[in-house]
């Protein structure tokens, strides 16, 4: 898939915008607070309309403005020449594919993968389980509708148990309800979880070793909440735990609560690995996810790197490009030119969120 247009209106700090991009290579220049990553973020928005920085997306329209657009012209393998338009109101979003209104969200899954490098990254390390879990379930649901239908089921039944349990005197028979409900969905969850990570483990251990250049051991371990992940056991769980999460006002038990780790060397890279490598990890995750997008949607991903790469050594970020496919279009930002020996860029200025093309550089 390639981005051969987008444009941008009341989006963030961008009153409007209008981009085409030619050739592989498009580069973002100029210095922070600009209005560089928003465009990536709009440009990452259509693969599961959430942003990459936030959950709120009534945070996207501009201060003072009642809706805010994104349209995309698209190369795609499958469906040749695509139009997409997003719109965003503080109360909800439309999607348009080629004029045609598409009122269900599993019916653009999967369709138009992106992925995002962002030097925030790091945090997926060294950070909390709940920036995991927002990542692990952006990742999961934006290719799989199955995912999303358990997420969904899931989260409507723990957030009505948890509102039960805050308002305090829930009876045996509220709180069963509910849990009919939520034990299945989290089985499911857990299940679609176990088989996602098994696979972006596989393909980041083969990253990571092109990207740190050694021969380190570099892997994904994921821990669920609780031992037994079958409906008939968290069921159990949650009967045994009412009197406890009756008196903390939360539901203890559950995939809200799972988490997985990095390691290196077989040693827990969060508490052991260098700065080099937290960063090589994450890199190598993110090219796993695009592998992974890929074969499961049979699509290219577009490539959105922000302000990664001048955060690593010369050696670092050579083989950081060998390790991606070559194929793949990628909009990069930075305050500095890119590196002209991986081929042509299309430059862009940016500033006070107006984007200003440039030549194309070598």
């Amino acid at each position: 898939m390639r981005l051969r247009k987008i444009s941008l209106r009341h989006f963030r700090n961008v009153g409007f915008a209008g981009l085409e991009f030619t050739g592989r290579l498009q580069f973002l220049a100029g210095a922070n607070g600009q209005g560089k990553t928003n465009l990536l973020e709009a440009a990452g928005f259509l693969t599961a309309l959430r942003s990459f920085r936030t959950s709120e997306s009534k945070l996207l329209v501009g201060h003072g403005q009642p809706v805010a657009a994104i349209t995309y012209t698209l190369d795609h393998e499958r469906q040749g020449e695509t139009h997409v338009l997003i719109k965003l109101r503080r109360d909800g979003k439309e999607l348009w594919h080629d004029s045609a209104r598409v009122t269900r969200l599993a019916e653009h899954l999967g369709k138009f993968p992106t992925v995002v490098f962002s030097s925030q990254d790091q945090l997926l390390v060294r950070g909390s389980p709940a920036g995991r879990r927002r990542w692990l379930d952006l990742t999961l649901a934006a290719m799989d509708a199955g995912y999303l239908a358990a997420l969904q089921t899931f989260s409507r039944a723990l957030a009505e148990r948890n509102a039960l349990l805050k308002r305090g005197g829930a009876n045996e028979r509220e709180l069963a309800a509910f849990e009919q409900t939520l034990a299945p969905a989290a089985t499911e969850l857990i299940a679609r979880r176990t088989t996602g990570l098994a696979a972006l483990s596989a393909t980041l251990r083969e990253a990571y070793e092109k990207i740190a250049g050694d021969a380190e051991k570099a892997g994904l371990t994921y821990e669920p909440n609780f031992g037994d992940t079958s409906a008939e056991s968290l069921l159990a769980r949650l009967e045994a735990g009412r009197a406890r999460d009756a008196q903390f006002r939360t539901t203890l038990v559950g995939p809200h609560r799972d988490d997985f780790h990095f390691s290196v060397r077989g040693t827990a890279a969060k508490d052991f690995a260098s700065e080099g490598q937290q960063r090589s990890l994450v890199l190598a995750l993110r090219i796993a996810q695009a592998k992974w997008f890929q074969e499961k949607s049979g699509v290219k991903p577009v490539i959105l790197a922000d302000d990664v790469l001048g955060e690593l050594d010369p050696a670092r970020r050579r083989r950081f490009w060998s390790a991606i496919d070559p194929e793949l279009q990628v909009i990069a930002t930075g305050t500095s030119m890119p590196d002209g020996e991986l081929g042509a860029w299309q430059i862009f200025d940016v500033a006070d969120g107006t984007f200003t093309g440039k030549s194309t550089t070598a």
